[in-house]
């Protein structure tokens, strides 16, 4: 077995052990967790309860116009937006030596971060999350079908301004799952401008900052392949399995966690 084989092994099976977190938790080791789309801070309870537990710091930042900003939701919102939340909040708790972790929607933005703040961040990992390059936009990136269907819901029922919430199982999460409804009721419209905005990096994605990108397999989101296989090609980017569905932090946020402190350590 070669030395990152090696470290793939490792890294999974200290995901999936149960109890590890409490016992080998990194002393004061500092997370911020960042939300997808539709999404905001309070997905991550159940992991940041977990982190917290095992001595951790832990961020949960809400984008603006989502979760409890709802009211801020606006047609001038864009990824710089989402960015400046991301890095206001990195520099107002002045935050350093930070594991940023950004689930789907949020894989642009901790880029953003990542380009603007290298010093402040000590990993990034990339949880089933979309990956733009300079000059693309989310949309530029996603399954055709994907982008005219979110299209036609802005026109037909977001007011012109914010994709309407999909159903919880569009993220993996079974309509019986004990989480459901909790879920379903949490969600709000996502801006389009978001979307269609491009990002502006001075470097390549992630800033050569050590990364992971952590792949929800069972079952795979599927339009984020493109991403995954972006990844796939590049040098330099650990890579993970998760068994578990696109909402990781829902549906299995003990596995997640462990995984999370694994990441810690390195």
């Amino acid at each position: 077995m070669n030395r990152r084989a090696a470290l793939k092994a490792a890294l999974t099976a200290a995901a999936l052990a149960p109890g590890l977190a409490n016992a080998q938790a990194p002393k004061g080791a500092t997370f911020v967790l960042v939300h997808g789309a539709w999404h905001g801070g309070w997905c991550w309870r159940d992991v940041s309860d977990r982190l917290t537990a095992a001595g951790c710091r832990v961020f949960t930042p809400t984008f603006t116009g989502l979760g409890q900003s709802r009211h801020l939701l606006s047609s001038t919102i864009t990824l710089e937006t989402f960015a400046n939340d991301l890095t206001n909040l990195l520099e107002m708790e002045d935050l350093t030596d930070v594991v940023l972790v950004g689930h789907s929607f949020a894989g642009p933005v901790i880029s953003m971060a990542a380009d603007r703040m290298r010093q402040r961040i000590r990993r990034l990992v990339y949880l089933d999350s979309l990956i733009i390059e300079s000059g693309q936009s989310p949309f530029s990136v996603l399954p055709a079908e994907v982008v005219a269907a979110r299209r036609k819901l802005v026109s037909e029922q977001g007011l012109g301004i914010a994709i309407p919430n999909p159903p919880v199982s569009a993220f993996g999460v079974p309509e019986d799952h004990p989480r459901a409804d909790w879920v379903r009721r949490r969600l709000t419209p996502h801006p389009i401008g978001a979307y269609e905005s491009p990002i502006r990096l001075t470097g390549p994605v992630g800033n050569s900052l050590p990364r992971t990108y952590v792949h929800c397999t069972q079952p795979s989101y599927a339009p984020l392949e493109a991403s995954r296989q972006w990844v796939r090609k590049q040098q330099g980017w650990a890579w993970l399995d998760l068994p578990t569905g696109h909402d990781a932090m829902v549906l299995a946020p003990e596995a997640l966690t462990q995984l999370l402190l694994a990441q810690a350590r390195i």
